[in-house]
């Protein structure tokens, strides 16, 4: 069952992708799932929301470090390919894009997954800051591929009043 993240947010998928039934999700901590229409020798590239209130002092690149090692519980190896600092001070993030070799639907496979750490005032409550975490998987050979279509999904986040758009 999928989780609630701590401050609503609005996207628009890219154009082709489908939401994933939360069933069809393997990890309980995302709150949405993604997929793309072409699976790749079998693997099916997907995008993944989640997040938390990390406690007051956690910086971004402690939340990616401890993402990286949770990995390695399933996968290895895990090569941290490039991490930077983006945004600014009063909405900081973070971009990193990792690659592993990890067992799915019962096969090997190289995978890659570009992860966004976005830190995100609540509209409604600005004393609240959350983080959310946007992560594309696909194969290292569709990775390229489908990478533009997930930079256009991130440029669409946005914190959600609930006002409408």
């Amino acid at each position: 069952m999928p989780v609630t993240l701590p401050v609503p947010i609005g996207f628009q998928l890219p154009e082709g992708w489908l939401p994933a039934r939360p069933e069809a999700g393997d990890d309980p901590g995302v709150a949405f799932a993604a997929v793309h229409p072409q699976p790749d020798a079998g693997f099916v590239a997907n995008i993944t929301i989640d997040g938390g209130l990390p406690k007051d002092g956690v910086t971004l690149a402690e939340i990616a470090d401890a993402s990286e090692e949770r990995l390695r519980e399933f996968a290895e190896p895990v090569v941290v390919v490039h991490r930077r600092e983006v945004g600014s001070e009063g909405a900081p993030a973070l971009t990193q894009r990792l690659s592993f070799s990890a067992v799915a639907d019962g096969a090997r496979r190289e995978l890659v997954q570009s992860q966004v750490y976005l830190s995100l005032t609540d509209t409604r409550d600005p004393h609240k800051r959350a983080m959310i975490r946007l992560a594309l998987t696909a194969t290292a050979a569709q990775h390229e591929e489908v990478l533009e279509q997930f930079q256009d999904f991130v440029r669409s986040v946005r914190p959600d009043n609930g006002a409408g758009s």
